[in-house]
């Protein structure tokens, strides 16, 4: 009888995410921008505050949506947004290119009260792909359109298209002639050198969560790749309980559905989102040869950010207005912690 009232109550709070959440001025949101191979030698200081400031945007814009009791999904387009627009993460202005030359993005978002989601692929002229992933939840019968047809949908709807030169940068170009060359040479590249994403999970003061994730894929793919970014419950995903957003190698991400792996093992296992996201993070995907990071919001708000690679762009409001951003590994998260080395 114990054991069934116990479940009994573990359905029943399942059951109920926002009983416990009166307007009450209480937000929360975590944004990220990549995990990779990050050293304080291959980022200039100035390049380091650069980051930081644009970290910083992000959650300003992000907070603001918040602040005013604005919807958790307006708040992560505002925030993602801004780091699409920043040269320095690989999503919109600054994504990576292709193998033929091309600059191809992807992006997905999630609202966790409904389960309603939208993603796109393989754009090349749409300034903001999360814009145009918002679009394709609110105002068509589908959840993914990618590439031609994505695009003719985005002239459609009236979202911003730019000549695909607006994506080209030095940085990025220069970082395709380098792999390309160790490539004829056969040399190794180091893994987390192709990848990077942008990405934000805002809980609202209704107690809503969003999810969205954006991304210019994996520098030098080829043959119309797609990640996990755009992919619900791989690289994106958000239910009333749980919401998160991911960054790393997406062939990995994919095969473990991580995002949704989360917030399923939250949901039907019950586990605190701490033991949840560090053991599939830390635990499932290296045991497949993975790496990278996610960030996740639970329904009281509470947020995680577990990666195993030397660091992760990322910035935090927490529902008690602790605010901050940081790249490497042994700079502290909210919850004092540096990067977990394993799951608690």
């Amino acid at each position: 009888m114990t054991v069934r009232r116990s479940r009994l109550c573990l359905a029943l709070s399942l059951a109920l995410p926002f009983a416990a959440h009166a307007e009450d001025g209480r937000f929360a949101l975590v944004i990220h921008g990549g995990a990779g191979t990050l050293t304080r030698e291959a980022i200039t200081p100035e390049i380091d505050a650069a980051i930081r400031a644009d970290l910083n945007r992000a959650l300003d814009a992000g907070s603001a949506v918040l602040s005013e009791g604005g919807a958790s999904l307006d708040a992560v387009v505002a925030a993602v947004k801004v780091l699409e627009d920043s040269p320095y993460f690989n999503a919109g202005k600054g994504a990576v290119f292709t193998h033929e030359g091309h600059n191809e993005l992807d992006a997905s978002i999630m609202d966790g009260s409904t389960r309603r989601a939208g993603a796109v692929a393989g754009l090349r002229t749409v300034r903001n792909p999360i814009d145009l992933a918002r679009k394709v939840m609110d105002d068509s019968p589908h959840v993914m359109l990618i590439g031609e047809g994505a695009e003719r949908f985005a002239a459609e709807r009236g979202i911003e298209q730019v000549d695909p030169s607006y994506f080209r940068t030095e940085q990025r170009w220069n970082q395709l002639q380098t792999v390309l060359e160790r490539e004829k040479a056969q040399a190794a590249i180091p893994a987390s050198t192709y990848f990077g994403t942008v990405g934000a999970v805002a809980f609202d003061q209704r107690g809503r969560i969003a999810a969205a994730t954006s991304t210019g894929g994996m520098v030098n793919k080829r043959w119309g790749r797609v990640g996990d970014a755009p992919i619900i419950g791989a690289g994106t995903y958000a239910d009333a309980h749980c919401g998160v957003s991911a960054t790393g190698w997406g062939e990995y991400f994919i095969r473990l559905s991580v995002a949704h792996d989360i917030c399923a093992r939250m949901r039907y296992g019950g586990q605190s989102l701490a033991v949840a996201a560090d053991a599939v993070l830390m635990e499932e995907v290296p045991k497949l040869g993975g790496d990278g990071g996610v960030i996740a919001i639970d329904g009281q708000g509470a947020i995680r950010m577990p990666f195993n690679t030397a660091g992760m762009y990322r910035g935090w409001v927490t529902v008690a207005g602790d605010r901050g951003v940081a790249i490497f590994a042994d700079e502290a998260d909210p919850d004092g912690r540096t990067t977990p080395d394993k799951a608690d």
